[in-house]
């Protein structure tokens, strides 16, 4: 399910076989790097939504989470930790963070949910067959991750 209302009335409906929560990770940064953390976060907001379509029905695709660069990981790791509190004690069972940012391997462990670094492929110079096999790739890789995680903490 997608951050939408329509999404969220079948949500209301349906809560106790939604049990994920995906989040992407996105950091924002101007300057000489701009280029290269639009394309992280574009890479990872196209992995995100692909992951909800697989599993549609048994998750909920949050808005992404945002930071600057700069923030330090322990601003950041706060911040998160305050959403990931919220979600289990609305009754979710996981949660899943998505991101091509290396800050994160640092901190991975600090939080209950499950942490997934993809390394960010830039697609905006690739032809439409050719992002798609990239993306169908990916997602090869990442169901069966998120598929275990789930018969691990059922």
């Amino acid at each position: 399910m997608k951050w939408n209302a329509n999404d969220m009335d079948t949500y209301l409906q349906a809560r106790e076989y939604i049990d994920t929560a995906i989040i992407s990770l996105i950091p924002i940064s101007w300057g000489t790097e701009v280029k290269g953390t639009v394309s992280m976060g574009e890479f990872i907001t196209i992995i995100s939504h692909e992951l909800e379509k697989q599993f549609h029905g048994r998750v909920v695709l949050f808005p992404a989470f945002t930071y600057f660069a700069t923030e330090s990981n322990e601003q950041c790791l706060h911040r998160l930790q305050l959403w990931e509190d919220n979600l289990l004690k609305e009754g979710f069972k996981h949660v899943v963070y998505l991101t091509s940012d290396g800050k994160w391997r640092q901190v991975e462990g600090e939080l209950q949910g499950l942490h997934i670094w993809l390394p960010s492929i830039p697609l905006e110079h690739l032809d439409s067959e050719n992002r798609n096999h990239v993306i169908h790739d990916q997602m090869k890789q990442l169901i069966p991750i998120v598929t275990n995680r789930w018969q691990s903490r059922t």
